[in-house]
């Protein structure tokens, strides 16, 4: 396989449309026609990483993290970025990064850490909008049925757990063949009144080019009447952190020791407790103090998270118990959520999970 065979199969579980505006995601380093000799999976790629890749014989790495974050305007090995990227080209090693494009994923860091934590039924916390977009278009009645299932195979009408959602109304449409024009229906130079049906169908954005070609390969018109619209309907299937519920209730001091089990947590800042048992859990992994007002909105009792400052631990406020563990504690189970998902996507490929620890943080 080559490298952007790999990564479109990545991008079926995160496509990169969905990744923050300030994100650098995708193909960092590397040729994307560069045959794949092993793959290793990473949480952060560091210079050990490269090592460890040139080792194992792998010449693609998928990290988390993006290596390259802002421009580089120089290459001399000053920064340890610098030293990354140098050896990974004199390798010929690529480099991929998926962060918040996974973030945002219905099944990705944000499900692994419920998962991790046994909280039931999660759903996101902050759905993403503009991300849902709907087609109209007009076809003649007998060929509605195909041109939908075209449509539906495509990725259209797919809506939380119903899929072949769509919506018809009858009508009338008029045209009349120009010269140069070569009709399915009608004659050049007179007015064709036909019985047609306008079909409503919604999609996420990433569909697109897909239902595109779908729609104009399926409908039999030489011109095709078509409209695309960007909705403000929340995308219940993509967006920042996840809540749910454990399912017994829990004690405060108990689930706060509880996580420090379950995720490998050396220690827990917390916002003081409210002395009451905790069901409801908020988790977003890595920086997510902007989520705390969206927790509590929602009902959370505690909202597992990272990087919160001093002053933040107050928008707690006495309603939710703010835990924060750390960041590479949040994400550490995201390499393990790859290597899972590629092995069984492509299981006789090569895929290994790094054993390198990058966490920066130590603890005394």
């Amino acid at each position: 396989m080559i490298v952007k065979e790999i990564t479109a199969i990545l991008e079926e579980l995160a496509p990169l449309e969905y990744a923050e505006d300030f994100d650098n995601v995708g193909l960092l380093v590397g040729n994307k026609e560069s045959e794949v000799t092993g793959i290793l999976v990473t949480l952060d790629t560091l210079e050990v990483v490269v090592d460890e890749a040139i080792a194992t014989g792998c010449n693609l790495i998928i990290s988390f993290h993006p290596i390259i974050f802002g421009g580089l305007k120089k290459l001399t090995g000053a920064t340890y970025v610098e030293r990354v990227v140098i050896k990974a080209l004199q390798h010929h090693i690529a480099i991929y990064s998926m962060h918040t494009a996974l973030d945002n994923c219905k099944d990705g860091v944000n499900a692994k850490i419920c998962e991790v934590l046994g909280i039931e039924n999660p759903e996101i916390l902050i759905p993403q909008k503009k991300t849902i977009k709907k087609l109209t278009t007009y076809v003649p009645k007998s060929d509605a049925d195909t041109l939908k299932s075209a449509l539906f195979t495509a990725g259209a009408g797919n809506i939380g757990n119903y899929s072949s959602c769509s919506f018809s109304c009858k009508g009338t449409g008029s045209f009349k063949p120009e010269v140069l024009a070569k009709p399915v229906l009608g004659e050049i130079g007179k007015l064709q009144i036909e019985e047609e049906l306008q079909i409503h169908v919604t999609f996420q954005k990433h569909f697109e080019p897909k239902i595109l070609k779908a729609l104009f390969k399926n409908h039999p018109y030489e011109e095709v009447a078509y409209e695309i619209n960007t909705l403000e309907n929340n995308n219940q299937d993509l967006g920042m952190g996840m809540i749910g519920n454990l399912k017994q209730p829990m004690k405060e001091v108990a689930f706060l020791n509880f996580i420090k089990k379950k995720m490998n947590v050396a220690c827990i800042r917390h916002s003081s407790l409210i002395n009451k048992p905790v069901q409801k859990i908020a988790v977003l992994g890595g920086s997510g103090a902007f989520a705390i007002s969206s927790a509590k909105a929602a009902g959370a009792d505690v909202f597992i998270t990272a990087d919160i400052k001093y002053h933040q631990f107050y928008e707690a406020e006495d309603k939710i118990l703010i835990a924060d563990i750390g960041h590479y504690e949040t994400e550490q189970f995201t390499k393990n959520l790859l290597v899972e998902y590629l092995t069984k996507k492509i299981p006789n490929f090569a895929i290994r999970l790094s054993v390198s620890v990058t966490n920066p943080i130590k603890y005394l």
